[in-house]
């Protein structure tokens, strides 16, 4: 067959037809297909025609170049300040192009020691450094000794922090504006103090900015500790309660009489206004207890029967008025004269006219008694001295030894200290006196 480069021959051993190669080829055997794959390096040298082959007359193909299987590839050295210039155009760029490898292709070598860090964010370093990774900055370690620390300016910034106002604490502050739902309320903290129009003072108040005019001062109480924001709340009110309870503390120790307004009743007594506090009188404790509701808007007079700050609870009672009325007409040193209304082991109680005294046994006579009854019995008259007077629990005691000139006078001449008393009680007084500068 004419232009064919093979033709079919008969091997006389196998027996079959297989395509020869013929004689005038120099093609070299191509490797088994098992086998893997090589990289092969084509050179420029290698596609030059052999000087055998220009005697022999045949003209290689590029399709058939020699091919160094048995070596294995050279990689090419990339040249990083020279990259190569492609020239889409002619053969020789096409076979300068293949001869080149990935790295001097796409310049890979120049991202040698790089991290993904460096990828991304390094490029204003690797221009400053000339393509190199700059290196942190080292900052010198410092010791506390070196650094400048001012005590006083730190205990000011620690004072200019601290919380104002605890709760239930007393502050003095200067009003700074007042709105429809309450009056703010300077107290020196880092925030202005808020009192709601509710606790702005006792009873019901119209007009908010004449009672609080702006720059006025005041003292109020805080009633609970700053937010968040730093702004505590406070209340002119309870502090008002808390004087009134004071005061009212004080007016019980003291045995004072009241004058209360009966304001409300209900079937256990009668309410009414102290102070500014809420107090009540029982049924039991009023002189017209049966009619109590016709007290309605009258004044009466009332002594105090409980005071209990904690639970809020002030009872008054009308009957101990007088009891209290009259131990504000007496004092200690005083000769008051009374009637025997009992007699009991321990001594002798003595009618003084609305409040009753205790005459104890100790104090009757100097000399030696084997009966209360030798010198008092009940419905005697007697005169005596006070010495202890208590209006908070409604004592009183007496002394009619004092009025002795000698000891055990009383149950000799009974008759002459009594009549001679109001000079007897001069004398006792002068020496109570003295008695009390001494131990004082």
């Amino acid at each position: 067959m004419a232009g064919s480069d093979q033709l079919p021959v008969r091997d006389p051993q196998a027996g079959s037809q297989r395509p020869v190669p013929p004689s005038g080829s120099r093609l070299q055997p191509q490797a088994p297909l098992r086998k893997p794959l090589q990289l092969l390096h084509l050179s420029r040298k290698d596609q030059e025609q052999p000087p055998g082959e220009a005697e022999a007359g045949t003209q290689p193909t590029r399709a058939a170049a020699p091919v160094r299987a048995s070596e294995p590839a050279q990689p090419s050295v990339p040249v990083r300040s020279a990259p190569a210039r492609f020239s889409p155009v002619g053969p020789a760029s096409g076979r300068a192009e293949a001869g080149r490898s990935d790295d001097d292709r796409f310049e890979t070598a120049s991202l040698d020691g790089l991290t993904m860090a460096d990828l991304l964010g390094g490029e204003n370093r690797r221009a400053r450094g000339g393509g190199q990774e700059a290196k942190p900055a080292v900052t010198p370690s410092r010791t506390v000794d070196e650094f400048d620390f001012d005590e006083d300016a730190f205990l000011a910034a620690l004072d200019q922090n601290e919380p104002v106002g605890a709760t239930g604490e007393v502050v003095k502050g200067v009003v700074l504006t007042v709105e429809s739902d309450g009056v703010y309320v300077d107290i020196g903290g880092k925030a202005p103090g808020f009192m709601p129009k509710g606790e702005c003072g006792l009873g019901v108040i119209v007009n908010l900015k004449e009672r609080f005019p702006k720059g006025d001062p005041v003292e109020v109480l805080v009633t609970r500790e700053q937010n968040a924001d730093g702004m505590v709340t406070v209340s002119a009110r309870a502090l008002a309660l808390r004087h009134s309870w004071d005061k009212v503390k004080q007016m019980e120790k003291d045995g004072k009489v009241v004058q209360v307004k009966v304001s409300g009743f209900n079937r256990g007594g009668v309410t009414c206004d102290l102070e500014g506090l809420r107090a009540f009188i029982p049924r039991s404790q009023l002189i017209n207890g049966e009619k109590h509701e016709e007290l309605v808007g009258q004044s009466v007079g009332a002594a105090f029967l409980e005071v209990n700050i904690e639970t809020h609870k002030l009872v008054l009672s009308e009957k101990r008025a007088s009891t209290a009325a009259r131990f504000q007409e007496l004092e200690v040193g005083q000769l008051v004269e009374g009637q025997v209304v009992a007699v009991k082991p321990y001594g002798l109680f003595v009618d003084l006219g609305g409040v009753s005294g205790l005459l104890h046994q100790s104090c009757i006579t100097g000399g030696t008694l084997r009966d209360l009854r030798e010198v008092f019995d009940q419905g005697d008259r007697l005169k005596a001295l006070i010495t202890q007077l208590d209006p908070s629990r409604g004592r009183i005691g007496l002394n009619t030894a004092l009025l002795e000139s000698q000891p055990g006078e009383w149950l000799v001449d009974k008759e002459k200290v009594l009549a001679e008393a109001e000079d007897r009680a001069n004398r006792a007084r002068n020496a109570l006196r003295q008695q009390e500068q001494i131990a004082g």
